[in-house]
């Protein structure tokens, strides 16, 4: 099943319940038009927050130690909640049910064409927020649907190298760079290992748990087999992985993660040794893909591919 399949159903049955909560209002609590569809709404609403609320629960207890300078008081926790919230919201009920792979090339454009590789349980829609700030800077770029839903990741690679060719090909490059959210950097890296990395010109990955994490276990399917790590160890499919990796590859890499990633646990499970690593704080998991400060770092590595400028440390 595809994950807009999936989005959708899931959508139809918070339709039935906010429906069904409604007519019960109505009914037994006499409740006007209004206040009985703002009580079904609301009712479905505050299911998604308290599934929110508890990864974060979840998350903190298998995560890493918070560095002293993106320890959050109760303000920004608040906040992040709510971004991740709003971001889970616009993606899972907004974006993805309705989203198709697709291609966008300019065929006038310097820049380095960009692949975009969504994460687990998700679809090319996940990328809403990013999408617009690449077209404006005309650089081609084409999204992925992996099929099935929580497949084999080696499943997903040879997905990824038709819509990697396909986007080369199009736009004529040597070279393209790769941005995947979570899942999507393990793969890319599997990718790498099966095809060799002499088309690529940069991999950013957005909170992928290179050495796993702890809410895997809780996870469906083969893929999430493949991202556990218990007691603080990787899965032997993680560790294969790694050790198939040299130091050039890993410097063609930039792992951009948060110290509040509430999927991602342990957090520096996302610190990929001889990458180039970009910490952020307070933003989490979803939020990652519309966060501006890390959409910001995003397009500031794919535009030092274009310049050839140093990136800043």
């Amino acid at each position: 099943m595809s994950a807009r399949r999936l989005l959708q159903l899931v959508l139809l049955v918070q339709a039935l319940a906010a429906t069904g909560i409604a007519l019960a209002a109505v009914r037994w609590l006499d409740a006007g038009p209004w206040m009985a569809a703002a009580l079904g709404l609301g009712s479905v609403a505050l299911v998604r927050l308290l599934i929110s609320m508890n990864n974060f629960v979840l998350a903190a207890c298998f995560a890493s130690p918070t560095p002293p300078a993106f320890r959050l008081g109760p303000w920004g926790r608040l906040r992040m909640l709510a971004e991740e919230f709003g971001a889970s919201m616009v993606m899972t009920s907004w974006a993805m049910p309705w989203a198709r792979a697709g291609m966008r090339v300019y065929a006038d454009s310097p820049a380095v064409p960009v692949l975009l590789v969504h994460g687990y349980g998700c679809n090319s829609g996940y990328w809403v927020h990013l999408a617009p700030r690449l077209a404006h800077a005309r650089i081609s770029h084409a999204t992925v649907d992996l099929l099935p839903v929580a497949g084999d990741i080696e499943h997903y690679v040879g997905q990824v190298e038709r819509a990697a060719e396909a986007l080369r090909v199009q736009t004529g490059a040597a070279r393209i760079a790769v941005v995947a959210h979570s899942m999507g950097g393990l793969v890319t890296r599997a990718w790498l290992r099966r095809h060799g990395d002499a088309r690529l010109a940069r991999a950013i990955t957005l909170g992928t748990p290179h050495f796993g994490t702890g809410l895997a276990n809780f996870g469906l399917g083969v893929s999430a087999a493949q991202m556990r790590c218990k007691g603080g160890a990787p899965c032997t499919w993680l560790r294969e992985l790694d050790a198939a990796e040299d130091g050039g590859r890993r410097a063609r890499f930039t792992s951009i993660f948060s110290h509040h990633d509430n999927i991602i646990s342990p957090q520096a499970s996302s610190l990929l040794p001889g990458a180039r690593n970009l910490a952020f704080g307070g933003i989490g998991h979803v939020a990652l893909g519309r966060n501006p400060r890390i959409l910001d770092a995003v397009m500031q590595e794919l535009a030092a591919l274009r310049t050839g400028d140093p990136l800043p440390a």
